[in-house]
């Protein structure tokens, strides 16, 4: 059937070279122009127009058509520059697959599918999560901050306590260094805190582009100011030319390569906005428990002094403790939104399977049957350099998607932290609704209903946390990444990588 399809593709060549009386040529890899001819010409146009220009030489064109002849030879004179053209002629679907590989494309693939387009995606997300990152540092400081915080206010309430207690007398010698010190680091830590408010909202909360079961290409707009990431419609055909991978040459191998890596850098800047919106939740949260610290001490001083001439100091602090844990609480619903996609995302991409999967199985995961059955996409018995080239783009797409088990290691333990900031927060309001009841015992209805509230409230936060620290535990045990020696290859681009060696460092650091 294949001998009968060339047999009658070589006889249309044939007649095709003899009614234009030039050479005929197929379509073939190696058929390429110059780039800096290339780089001057709308590739796009040319397939529209049937020719593409193989060399130009001493004011002279060679160049493959469909259809030579004098409307074309002089269009073509205007737009190269030069006095003669020579033509090869060839098939309309040969001269598109000859500009597509110039273009670094496969078939019915978009320009935007080349490696080249491809790398400036990933690009652009890698500067996008070097954001995130740089975000969730400034979230990390202003969190220490708030400790900072808590801290000084413990400082101030034992000096003020004091103070109230035994007055103005010999004890000032401790009361005032206590409350000066409580003063500085509270100033310090909110000054702290403020990077991280002051940089507003940070890095919107990226919701990723619409992956859909068949093959697309991710595509990136407004690159010079705020880059618009969205996706190809369908591929034709390129399903069932993937499928048959065995046959596909090295670099139409490496093309889809490039792509598998900008589809993983995609999966990996999403769950990096993900951890980032939990890493504000958690540091929202943090303030909380400092309003909560203002808001306990002012009640309890209220409430056990009564009507005092601190009375103002202690209302204060009640307003500024609301005011915190206000804003703090801005934030949780945003978070909690943020880790039930992200191990909406971590689950989804896990059950996925991939070419990696049966040719590099993980350890982590359950093997297929059919690991051992499918011979490795590149062997080292190939032409010399493919293991320098395909093999290489192989190794790194293997190693992006690595990263990206990783990285949703990392949103899943990051959405547990957030589980047990909940759990943290939950038990000071407890804790604030348990004193009362223990130490003041009574105190009227409005009392009674302040302290249900409290219990009540920090019960249901706790129990939350805890049903997102519950994921965490799983994950751990199922990835070797927590713990344990960590062994990486020496890469030897010449040999396959079952045959690097392997280079181990333990967890106790020898």
């Amino acid at each position: 059937m294949v001998f009968l399809r060339d047999l009658k593709k070589y006889s249309q060549l044939a007649e095709l070279s003899e009614q234009f009386k030039c050479p005929w040529l197929e379509y073939d890899e190696k058929i390429a122009a110059p780039m800096l001819l290339l780089v001057r010409l709308d590739l796009e146009q040319l397939k529209k127009e049937h020719w593409f220009p193989r060399s130009v030489e001493n004011d002279r064109a060679m160049v493959i058509a469909c259809a030579p002849g004098p409307d074309l030879a002089h269009h073509i004179k205007t737009v190269l520059g030069v006095a003669e053209v020579d033509f090869c002629v060839t098939l309309p679907g040969d001269l598109v697959r000859i500009v597509e590989n110039n273009q670094d494309l496969n078939p019915q693939f978009p320009p935007t599918a080349g490696r080249t387009p491809l790398a400036k995606v990933r690009t652009y997300l890698a500067g996008r999560r070097s954001l995130l990152a740089h975000y969730r540092t400034l979230l990390a400081k202003s969190r220490t901050g708030l400790a900072f915080i808590r801290t000084g206010i413990s400082f101030i309430t034992i000096g003020l306590l004091f103070v109230r207690i035994f007055g103005a007398g010999y004890l000032l010698f401790l009361d005032v260094p206590l409350v000066v010190v409580g003063c500085v680091m509270t100033s310090d830590g909110f000054r702290w805190y403020l990077a991280a408010r002051n940089a507003d909202d940070g890095p919107a909360l990226w919701t990723g582009t619409k992956i859909i079961d068949a093959p697309t290409v991710l595509e990136v707009r407004h690159q010079l100011s705020v880059p618009e990431f969205s996706r190809s419609g369908e591929i034709p055909g390129a399903a069932e030319l993937r499928q048959n991978w065995m046959s596909l040459s090295p670099v139409m191998r490496r093309r889809y390569l490039a792509s598998d890596r900008t589809d993983f850098a995609e999966e990996r800047t999403l769950l990096a906005c993900y951890r980032t919106r939990m890493a504000k939740t958690r540091t929202g949260l943090a303030f909380v428990r400092t309003g909560l610290a203002f808001v306990g001490l002012g009640f309890g001083l209220v409430r056990h002094y009564h009507a005092s001439a601190w009375l103002t100091l202690d209302i204060t602090l009640i307003v500024i403790g609301t005011l915190m844990v206000r804003e703090g609480f801005l934030s949780y619903s945003s978070g909690r939104k943020a880790g039930v996609a992200g191990y909406a995302v971590a689950q989804e991409q896990s059950r996925k399977t991939s070419i990696w999967d049966f040719s590099f199985p993980h350890n982590h995961s359950v093997v297929s049957p059919m690991s051992h059955s499918l011979p490795l996409p590149v062997r080292s018995s190939h032409l010399p350099g493919i293991w320098a080239t395909t093999g290489l783009a192989l190794e790194r797409t293997v190693l992006a998607e690595r990263r990206n088990v990783m990285a949703r290691l990392r949103t899943v333990m990051a959405r547990a932290r957030t589980g047990f900031s909940f759990i943290r927060t939950g038990f000071s309001i407890m804790m604030i609704g348990v004193a009362f009841v223990l130490y003041f015992h009574g105190g009227g209805l409005g009392w009674g209903l302040f302290e249900a509230v409290m219990i009540g409230g920090g019960l249901v936060l706790i129990g939350d946390g805890i049903y997102w620290s519950f994921p965490a535990e799983k994950y751990r045990q199922q990835f070797p990444y927590c713990c344990g020696d960590m062994e990486i290859g020496i890469p030897d681009y010449g040999k396959s990588v079952r045959s690097w060696r392997k280079a181990v460092f333990s967890n106790d650091g020898s």
